[in-house]
């Protein structure tokens, strides 16, 4: 049993949510996000908010169940507060700037890496050390800032890179004389 598939999804005030099949819409302040759930689930729109259910027949409706669910749950959340996630850069000269509808990053490379800001993503550099990826789609900030981040990971000897906020690197020791 799914404790999490247990539970439904609450809608809050000023947003509303259809299910057809197996696509579940979700409209609010913030936009309109979709997901299409797998056959072994089925979702419905209560008073209680959005419900998933298993098919009891089949093995793997309880894996899914879950997972569903929070899929469901982040339909709900990004078009309510939206998500956000925030990197950092730390090395000498590495830094970032938002031009336009570009994100152009400085990480030590002979060229400047120039990257393009997907639509439904905001894109902000408070500090040139500092960026800030945000938008309604959790996978899609996730995505964006994985890939940011893919330019230059952080490195093992002296922590220069791209990291996520509070991320921790393993640190090695360097040559020894």
């Amino acid at each position: 049993m799914s404790r999490i598939g247990k539970k439904p999804v609450a809608l809050p005030k000023g947003v509303s949510a259809t299910v057809e099949g197996q696509l579940v819409k979700v409209k609010g302040p913030k936009g309109e996000l979709s997901v299409r759930l797998v056959p072994e689930v089925t979702a419905a729109v209560g008073e209680h908010g959005i419900t998933v259910t298993p098919d009891k027949n089949k093995e793997r409706a309880d894996q899914m169940w879950g997972l569903s669910r929070s899929l469901v749950n982040n339909l709900v959340t990004g078009v309510t507060t939206g998500f956000t996630q925030k990197l950092e850069i730390q090395g000498v000269g590495y830094r970032a700037a938002v031009q336009g509808k570009n994100l152009n990053l400085q990480l030590g490379f002979s060229h400047d890496v120039v990257y393009p800001i997907p639509a439904g993503i905001a894109i902000t550099s408070e500090k040139p050390t500092m960026i800030s990826v945000s938008g309604i789609d959790k996978q899609l900030v996730g995505q964006v800032a994985a890939e940011i981040r893919g330019y230059r990971p952080p490195e093992p000897y002296k922590g220069k890179g791209v990291r996520y906020e509070g991320e921790y690197v393993r640190r090695k020791e360097g040559k020894k004389k």
